[in-house]
């Protein structure tokens, strides 16, 4: 086991990092725009060509801790005063190697935003395949990723007591969810996750991250929490000799098994009213659609669970193998390639699998011991709107609970207002004075488009905060020349849907 890091020398780093504006806009003015994207890539070298020959302490910690680049031992002493190359090597970052430093680990400035503001963390993770030279070990700890990042905005910002961080890798996670919770246990199979969590939490300063070592749920049997978040290892990976078992992707099941289990499982480690959130893998197989497993999966499990599970993408077998064998750093062309795609698709076949989708779930112990009333499967395929998209599912669920508890007199009965960021277009035939398409668009949230038709989009336009639901239907009607019954009952569950979604909200 690797030995705890020490807080004073995680405050000498984090002191010696701020000294030289170690910080996501400082380097991206550094190197510029391009090379910061580069490096998202894996690509390095647009990077190192703008820094150059430059030696100032932010280009030296940069190379060495951002592009995972050995440095000369004099010039990382200087760069960090306070650490030391001692220190670092104490930490378990780096190494001394003859005259230079060799990185351990990538300490990386991670920026980020929420309810509560802005702000930057330094995330310490293992080396990446650049850095590395070619495939990634088995036991590598991944750094924050396009999935963490995704990951982090969908958590809900209400605060809460506890929450678990099931599978924390780097910690990313953990430091999010302790933004708005109390105290987060963090759990991994990994000692070295659990090292580099307790280094992330100390760098930074954060307080309250409790970490175990464990599979699954063993490390909390018993407890429960108001909220767990997890980015699993979901990776559907074949059991074939050859074929790497990458700790923080492969959950060492047989298909979307891990998934499944931790649908399962989940609600037994929920507090009443507690939400767990967490990324997914799910495969179309012998013709039966992914999310219809997922639903029968939330269905069978022992604690009956509100669901809202969005699938953003569908990727065939052989794209979903090619994605994941790059990942590992093996590359197109060569025979592990080859070898890694035909296991891959053998896999897939043996189980019937036409398709795997990805997407969120979140799942919720319905408040006050009641029974689910929430179940929605859907596929959101467009590009997200603006702004957290925490805040907007934890708006949703309570506009659900709201509306869970009204009867359609009461919506009727409601004044609604117009989200700000609602656009509406229309669209024209030549010559014709009646649109033939009107659409109501959503900036923020996940940026639907819904076809509206002129009674709705009249209804969206007039909620204003002052007239109720039913008084603005009775003008509708009148104005239409149409019955005001029927356009109530065609309106209010449309009304309710606007409603969750977001376009308009309770004045």
């Amino acid at each position: 086991m690797l030995a705890d890091p020490s807080p004073d020398l995680c405050r000498a780093l984090a002191d010696d990092l701020r000294a030289v504006d170690f910080t996501s806009a400082a380097l991206r003015q550094q190197w510029g725009p391009v090379a910061d994207d580069a490096i998202v890539r894996g690509l390095r070298a647009v990077a190192l060509r703008a820094l150059g020959t430059q030696q100032d302490a932010r280009a030296v910690l940069a190379r060495l801790f951002v592009l995972g680049i050995p440095q000369s031992a004099a010039a990382v002493a200087a760069a960090l005063p306070r650490t030391g190359v001692a220190g670092l090597q104490a930490l378990g970052v780096a190494q001394a190697e003859g005259d230079d430093i060799r990185p351990l680990a990538l300490i990386r400035p991670q920026s980020f935003a929420d309810d509560l503001g802005d702000g930057e963390w330094w995330i310490a993770s293992d080396l990446d395949e650049a850095a590395v030279g070619g495939p990634l070990p088995e036991d590598h700890v991944l750094g924050v990723g396009g999935a963490s990042l995704t990951l982090a905005a969908l958590q809900l910002p209400t605060p809460a007591a506890t929450a678990l961080d099931l599978g924390t890798g780097c910690g990313i996670q953990a430091l999010r969810a302790r933004r708005s919770t109390a105290h987060v246990v963090a759990t991994d199979i990994s000692q070295r996750a659990l090292h580099l969590t307790r280094l992330n939490a100390l760098l930074n300063g954060v307080d309250g991250i409790e970490v175990r070592f464990g599979s699954m749920f063993e490390p909390v049997v018993g407890e429960r929490f108001d909220r767990i978040v997890s980015n699993p290892p979901f990776v559907i990976t074949p059991r074939a000799e050859g074929v790497p078992a990458y700790e923080y992707r492969d959950g060492g099941m047989v298909g979307d098994g891990l998934v499944e289990a931790f649908t399962h499982g989940v609600g037994e480690h929920l507090s009443t009213g507690g939400v767990a959130q967490y990324l997914g893998n799910w495969e179309t197989r012998d013709g039966i659609d992914g999310l219809d497993r997922v639903r029968g999966w939330v269905e069978a499990a022992p604690v009956p669970l509100d669901a809202w599970v969005i699938e953003r993408e569908v990727l065939d077998p052989l794209a979903y193998a090619e994605l994941w064998i790059r990942d590992g750093g093996t590359l197109p062309g060569s025979p592990e390639f080859t070898h890694l795609v035909e296991a891959w698709l053998d896999d897939f076949a043996a189980r019937g699998v036409t398709a795997i989708g990805f997407g969120y779930v979140l799942l919720r112990r319905p408040p006050s011991g009641d029974a689910p009333t929430l179940a929605r499967y859907e596929r959101v395929g467009q590009s997200l709107g603006e702004g957290p998209l925490g805040t907007h599912l934890a708006e949703a669920l309570a506009a659900h609970d709201r509306l869970a508890l009204m009867d359609d007199a009461a919506v009727a009965a409601s004044v609604l207002t117009v989200s700000s960021d609602v656009t509406e277009a229309r669209h024209h035939m030549p010559g014709v004075a009646d649109p033939s398409v009107i659409e109501l668009r959503q900036g923020g949230g996940f940026a639907r488009t819904l076809t509206s038709d002129p009674a709705l989009a009249a209804l969206v336009g007039a909620s204003d905060g002052d007239l109720t639901v039913g008084v603005l239907i009775g003008a509708i009607a009148d104005l239409l020349e149409v019955d005001a019954a029927a356009l109530r009952a065609d309106l209010l569950p449309r009304v309710r849907e606007l409603l969750f979604t977001g376009f308009l909200h309770f004045a």
